[in-house]
């Protein structure tokens, strides 16, 4: 029996699961960025939404990253076994069963999704359909098994909360939204491929076809630092099109310069160590994470500073 046919049996035992697996399920970090972009899309976008409202779509949103979570893990239990960084997780470890996992995912697909189109939109509801759908089936079951390119068109269902966020505050999907996505979008595979790079032993055990496993080290490298170039501007993009304030454009330009040396680092410092690439995917999530906290927090700003007449 293999190690996939054996993970899923769920006939042969029940385990025994606590609350905190159960969570551990939901991808929580992966899922707190979900959440994160998705409330700031939701807080950028044009006029003034119920705040009630607001916190179910924020919520449902939360449940269904959380879902797609789990589904991730049910299906990724057999090559989770098979590295260092996952096989702690609640199905390879075997403290849920593979059948809790995939159950407690479906449910919580439908309910977000039923939630928040019933209280909120359809629109919002179908694209965080589609987010569940994309990571699950096209990300998780074919394109990360089968492709190098799995991290930039799998990319595209960790880009999508922001405009899920903007649909439940507008009921449609502006240029804004639009451009909340691609800076995520294009984020996504420098950030994956700098770890990719001092994992490569964990995915080549897994026979997962990553970048630096199937290009080699130089060409990731290379990509990287392309990927790094085309980001960089696309974070400024906010300001040009006129919805931030010159002060984002200053900072975000920054950030994206700083995103650019340690991409360049990464090209032309080769370390066995991987410092340069354990530097650059540290930076990446601050430069994320800042990128959306200067849009919230300017968003802020200016609409108070318009409320008081200035």
């Amino acid at each position: 029996m293999s190690v996939k046919e054996s993970l899923r049996d769920t006939g042969v035992r029940r385990s025994e699961t606590t609350v905190g697996d159960f969570f551990a399920l939901l991808k929580p970090r992966v899922m707190a960025l979900a959440v994160f972009t998705a409330f700031v899309g939701l807080m950028v976008a044009p006029g003034a939404m119920n705040p009630v409202i607001a916190v179910v779509a924020i919520a449902a949103i939360a449940v269904g990253a959380g879902a797609a979570g789990a589904l991730n893990m049910w299906y990724d239990a057999d090559i989770d076994a098979l590295m260092s960084r996952t096989s702690k997780r609640p199905v390879p470890s075997g403290r849920v069963a593979p059948g809790e996992a995939l159950g407690f995912g479906l449910v919580l697909s439908a309910f977000s999704v039923m939630t928040l189109g019933v209280l909120v939109g359809w629109l919002a509801a179908s694209l965080l359909a589609f987010t569940i759908f994309f990571y699950a089936v096209i990300y998780t079951m074919w394109l990360k098994r089968s492709t190098p390119q799995n991290i930039v068109i799998g990319g595209a269902a960790g880009a999508l909360p922001p405009m899920i966020g903007w649909a439940a505050a507008t009921g449609a999907i502006g240029i804004e939204s639009l451009i909340l996505f691609l800076i995520i979008f294009l984020w996504t595979p420098p950030h994956f491929w700098a770890l990719a790079l001092f994992k490569a032993g964990d995915y080549a055990a897994a026979g997962i076809p990553m970048m630096p496993n199937v290009a080699g080290q130089a060409s990731t490298r290379r990509q990287i630092f392309a990927y790094s170039l085309l980001l960089a501007p696309i974070g400024v993009l906010p300001w040009a099109f006129g919805f931030t304030s010159g002060f984002y454009g200053v900072v975000s330009a920054t950030l994206g310069s700083g995103f650019i040396w340690s991409a360049w680092k990464v090209l032309v410092i080769p370390d066995k160590e991987m410092k340069p690439a354990k530097a650059l995917f540290a930076y990446s999530i601050f430069y994320l994470f800042a990128i959306f906290a200067m849009l919230l927090a300017d968003t802020i700003a200016m609409r108070a500073f318009m409320s008081a007449g200035g």
